[in-house]
């Protein structure tokens, strides 16, 4: 009987340690993709991709509970210079570094691009127009051009919201939209962010400024490019010619914890998850390529 008793005891302790190994098994399959994995990762830069890197980031945070992650602001010029500095892990960028940094400094970046984005004129919604040719959108912004109704519109005074000469989302508009870049007019509004932009723009009656595809809503106008409207099929196939790459800049190969992280956004969950929910274009859907000099290519 004792001899029975003790076989019992055994059974009955293996069992609890068995379920207590898949409760544990369980635990670590729904929490981290890797417990091991941990650090700290400042992602700095271009607001136009700040969407994307916050949503990514937070998710791989709940995946990686050992890594840090905070993105930042500021423009992809600053981005670019702390990525090169070695203050940031990544720099984000929406631009190609040597457009922005030395070449010196340039060539020790490594680059991640990750999405692709296009940029759009848009303005308050009480202009009266839809759309702006290469030329109307340049006297604007070379203030040739000051009142609504010289371009079609209302008559009323037109309200330039510009970005700061760091921003890559000005350099990307500046070199695709208007082929030129331009100087800071007086009367005009500078502002950082890009989502500051989107609310000038939506509250100030006869205002005028630029977004990447990610900030567009019903708030605002978008207006069209010589007639062609900024949609995902019309910059895939090169017809709408005002987007850039999104690049994600490391300084060298980068460590353990941020290479897992720019995995996980090159990887199709997030590519054809977040990249496409957040207005966002996957690389792969390009059926153009273009270079740092601007050369297109199919």
């Amino acid at each position: 009987m004792k001899k029975i008793l003790t076989l019992a005891m055994a059974l009955t302790l293996t069992v609890s340690l068995a379920a207590c190994g898949n409760k544990d098994k369980d635990n670590n399959s729904s929490g981290s993709e890797s417990s091991s994995l941990s650090g700290s990762i400042l992602a700095v830069g271009s607001t136009a991709l700040q969407q994307l890197a916050d949503t990514t980031a937070q998710k791989f945070m709940d995946k990686n509970s050992g890594v840090s992650i905070q993105v930042q602001g500021g423009g992809s010029g600053t981005g670019l210079t702390q990525v090169a500095d070695g203050q940031a892990q990544i720099g984000n960028s929406d631009v190609f570094a040597e457009e922005k940094l030395d070449a010196d400094k340039a060539a020790t970046l490594v680059d991640h691009q990750v999405a692709v984005v296009a940029m759009a004129a848009v303005s308050n919604k009480d202009v009266g127009i839809d759309g702006l040719t290469k030329q109307q959108l340049v006297d604007i912004f070379t203030g040739k051009v000051t009142n609504w109704k010289e371009v079609g519109g209302k008559d009323e005074k037109i309200q330039i919201i510009n970005r700061p000469s760091s921003s890559g989302t000005r350099a990307t508009f500046e070199k695709f939209a208007l082929g030129t870049k331009t100087e800071d007019l007086a009367g005009s509004i500078q502002e950082d962010s890009s989502g500051t932009v989107k609310k000038l723009v939506s509250e100030t009656p006869g205002a005028i400024g630029y977004l990447a595809m990610s900030y567009l809503d019903d708030s605002i106008t978008t207006l069209k490019y010589d007639g062609v409207e900024a949609t995902v099929d019309n910059v895939a196939n090169g017809s709408y010619p005002v987007w850039a790459y999104e690049h994600m800049y490391t300084k060298g190969e980068p460590d353990a914890a941020t290479k897992a992280f720019l995995d996980y956004i090159a990887s199709d969950e997030v590519q054809n998850g977040d990249v496409v929910e957040l207005g966002y274009i996957p690389t792969s859907k390009m059926q153009v390529k273009r270079d740092a000099a601007g050369n297109v290519t199919k």
